[in-house]
């Protein structure tokens, strides 16, 4: 009886147990799918869009591809932009620490210039659009060899294949062709704007000046890409979608090398000079330049801070186009269209002589205006006034047209406005006007203000290129034409030719009156009495010409000019005008030499450069 007692009490003690384990069992597995519902909820629900992306960044990579950018030639098929394949270092992470940390550690084995420091601080601030920042520009072979062999030692770390400007002529045409730099906020902002931003997600420089900025858009090309499918280990599957890069088309300039090159030489170590040369037959520039110049590779490979403050200190201003963005008083190389100007306005014809005692006066004034010649010209018409460039002439021809005339007609000649070429950051000098005196200097227009109009100076200025364009109406008796530096594109299986050599206006004259003046300038040339006659006579061929002196300051009465004895600052500035064959004009030049000595004959440098193209480099070609 005790021991049924006994087992019974046994039993019933184990089911407890038994129930006991089993409930201890059931709470850890509510608690296990709790934990997982939980983490269901937040993965589905709480965190869903954030792992939707990650999912979609892991399934799916696009990879961008830069466009090669275009080449640009001169006029007979010689590179003067190409590109040249190089490595640069970048990193893909924008937080502040691990950029210190990573650029402390490849220090050690890379040499990180300050300006690369300076580059890598501005870009992981500011230049947030792009995915990865550039760390050095340019790695050298050993470097390299370096990082490609231990990359693993650098997470984040990316070695990039690239394309960057070469410009093998170096200061040759820096002006002209202008250059490529890494792309700032300023140009982002710019492209943000034009809605450009997508098409430069992985192009590092664009074209900041002259002809790679004003062609821009034709020269970059279409960015391309390949979208690829990837696992979680982020190894390629395969390839969705693919589409290749359109490379930027090449161009060619109207420029002549070898005619830049020979003007370059000729004018070296000769002080500040500009010289345009073109083809008056269709607006083509053959040649300009503007000394000193730059070197443009110093900025598409990344110029410092320090040699760009050596460039922007330097008194002589390499960097400024004068071309197009210096001005200077016209000089006397506008009497020829001063005097068409008053033939067309019946105030003079070709036999009314004016006698020129070396001095002018507005009638009832006691105000002087002296000749360059002291004792005077003597009688002069037209013709002779222009040969000798007799300045109390041209007084007395501004003072019977009066401003208003004056302006009206230089403005159609170019004056006062831009000349339409295709470079950027030209400047339009200045036409003055009674409203322009009035709105400008608050004050009225004398007739005192006239009369220095007359031989170029006072209140008018000009660059060397509108001086050159005022030349090609001449020649071409009214018509416009477009000075312009493009010549052809290439395009796929085509060459597209500029199609712009003319304007919708011209000069309406007397076509007897073009050739008066233009007789005038042959006269400068060619016929004893003429100012340029010693240094164009001889030639094989016919020259028609022009020059002028600026003045800086004026004289005291009996006070002689000595470019010796004045500072650099205070000489005057010497221009000429020039074209030939006279009959058949095939280059017209314009010349300034900022505050020249006497060392320096502008005649026989204008010789040099006719005589180049029509004797010696026609023959070459």
């Amino acid at each position: 009886m005790i021991f049924k007692n006994c087992s019974f009490h046994n039993h019933l003690s184990g089911k407890k147990k038994s129930s006991h384990r089993i409930l201890i069992v059931f709470s850890f597995i509510l608690i296990v799918l709790f934990a997982i519902l939980m983490n269901i909820y937040y993965l589905q629900v709480v965190f869903f869009s954030k792992y939707q992306l990650l999912s979609i960044k892991n399934h799916i990579k696009l990879i961008p591809f830069a466009p090669q950018r275009g080449i640009i030639y001169d006029r007979n098929g010689i590179p003067l932009a190409i590109n040249r394949s190089s490595y640069q270092l970048e990193i893909s992470s924008k937080n502040p620490k691990i950029l210190n940390e990573t650029i402390s550690n490849i220090r050690k084995y890379i040499n990180i210039t300050d300006y690369d420091l300076e580059n890598l601080k501005k870009n992981s601030y500011t230049n947030q659009y792009f995915n990865d920042i550039l760390i050095k520009y340019e790695l050298n072979a050993k470097e390299l060899a370096y990082f490609v062999t231990n990359r693993s030692l650098f997470p984040g770390i990316n070695v990039k294949k690239c394309e960057k400007r070469y410009y093998p002529f170096g200061k040759t045409l820096s002006h002209v062709i202008g250059y490529t730099a890494k792309i700032n906020d300023q140009d982002v902002s710019y492209l943000n704007k034009k809605a450009k931003t997508s098409n430069y997600i992985v192009t590092k420089s664009i074209g900041k000046s002259g002809i790679e900025a004003y062609y821009e858009d034709m020269l970059h090309g279409r960015i391309g890409y390949e979208e690829i499918e990837i696992n979680g280990s982020g190894n390629q599957i395969r390839v969705i979608n693919k589409k290749p890069p359109i490379s930027g088309n090449d161009i060619y300039l109207t420029i002549d090398l070898k005619l830049q090159q020979y003007i370059e030489k000729i004018i070296e170590n000769k002080g500040r000079i500009s010289v345009i040369a073109t083809d008056p037959q269709n607006g083509e520039i053959l040649a300009m330049v503007s000394n000193p110049s730059f070197d443009a590779n110093l900025f598409a490979q990344g110029i410092s801070n320090k040699n760009y403050q050596v460039l922007l200190e330097d008194k002589d201003l390499p960097l400024y186009n004068r071309v197009t963005q210096a001005v200077y008083p016209p000089a006397s190389t506008v009497k020829p269209y001063l005097a068409l100007t008053a033939l067309e306005a019946g105030m003079l014809n070709k036999h009314t002589n004016i006698f020129d005692p070396g001095w002018w006066k507005i009638p009832g004034s006691k105000k002087y205006y002296n000749d360059w010649k002291k004792p005077g010209h003597g009688y002069l018409n037209i013709t002779k006034s222009i040969e000798e460039s007799s300045d109390t002439f041209f007084y007395q021809i501004a003072y019977n047209m009066g401003i208003d005339y004056i302006s009206e007609w230089m403005i159609k000649f170019g004056f006062g406005k831009g000349t339409g070429i295709d470079l950027p950051q030209e400047k339009t000098g200045k036409m003055p006007t009674r409203e322009w005196k009035h709105n400008y200097l608050k004050k009225s227009w004398y007739q005192g203000d006239t009369i220095p109009i007359g031989i170029g100076q006072g209140y008018w200025t000009a660059t060397p290129l509108q001086m050159n364009k005022a030349l090609i109406i001449l020649i071409n008796n009214g018509i416009i034409k477009i000075p312009h530096i493009l010549h052809s594109i290439d395009q796929t299986n085509a060459r597209i030719f500029y199609n712009k050599p003319f304007s919708n206006n011209s000069i309406k004259c007397n076509p007897n009156y073009w050739h008066i003046v233009k007789d005038a300038m042959y006269g400068v040339a060619n016929r004893t009495n003429g100012t340029g006659y010693q240094s164009f006579a001889d030639a094989p061929y016919k020259i028609a010409a022009k020059s002028g002196t600026a003045q800086i300051f004026s004289l005291k009465e009996r006070e002689t000019y000595n470019s010796y004895t004045l500072s650099e600052n205070l000489r005057d500035h010497k221009l000429m005008n020039a074209f030939a064959p006279y009959k058949k004009p095939c280059i017209a030049v314009t010349i300034i030499m900022e505050n020249s000595n006497s060392n320096y004959k502008i005649g026989e440098i204008m010789r040099h450069i006719l005589d180049f193209f029509i004797l010696h480099k026609k023959s070459i070609d």
